[in-house]
Parts: C-alpha cells; sequence; structure tokens
C-alpha cells in the first residue's frame, strides 16, 4: 500500500475536497477511496488531519425521503423526550444529566 500525498493546511490542489466541502456543494465520496490529507499542525497532540477526496469521482448527495425524515425526525423527538417525566423539553437532553434539568435538580426549580 503506498502512502498517501500529504498537503499543508489549505494548500490542497484543485480538484481535491474535505467531506464538508463535498457536501456543501451538494456532493457525497460515494465509496471511492481517499486520495490525499492535509495536515493542520497542532501542539501537543499531533497533527489534525483531514482527508481529501477527488471531487470529480463525487456522487450527488442522495435526496431525503420521507420514510428517512420520519425516522430522523422520530430520533431527534427520543432525544428531547425526558425519561423520567416522559415531556417534549423543546431541547436535546445533555447525556451528562440523562434527564430534563427540571427533574435533575427538583428542589431548584420549586424555589423559583
Amino acid at each position: 500500500m503506498s502512502a498517501l500525498p500529504v498537503y499543508p493546511w489549505r494548500l490542497a490542489p484543485d480538484g481535491l475536497a474535505t467531506r464538508r466541502q463535498l457536501r456543501a456543494k451538494g456532493l457525497r465520496p460515494g465509496g471511492q477511496d481517499v486520495v490525499a490529507q492535509i495536515e493542520r499542525p497542532r501542539y501537543r497532540r499531533g497533527p489534525l488531519v483531514a482527508y481529501l477526496y477527488s471531487v470529480d469521482g463525487a456522487k450527488p448527495v442522495r435526496p431525503m425521503t420521507p420514510a428517512k425524515q420520519a425516522a430522523l425526525d422520530k430520533a431527534n423527538a427520543a432525544r428531547r423526550t425526558c425519561p423520567q417525566c416522559r415531556r417534549d423539553t423543546g431541547y436535546v437532553i445533555p447525556a451528562e444529566l440523562g434527564m430534563c434539568v427540571p427533574c435533575t435538580y427538583p428542589d431548584d426549580q420549586a424555589a423559583a
């Protein structure tokens, strides 16, 4: 296996893009292999690496189907529903709390 070409941060040649850059153009890698990488210096823990894909080999993003949208809505609703009181909080419940703020800190809510 040959090593990937490595480019300095912001100096990748035209025709190559990261996943985010492809997505911004309405594209996806489409199963192609990584063709290069870019590295940005990061102190103490080594460089940050981003993989690059060929823009020519990219495919259009698949459209959102009604079934996919329904599944996404259901998953997001589950992330907003408190397991303790079963209410939709209107925000994603933080994993470190595990339940909505009023259920986590009931004494603070009674004082207010």
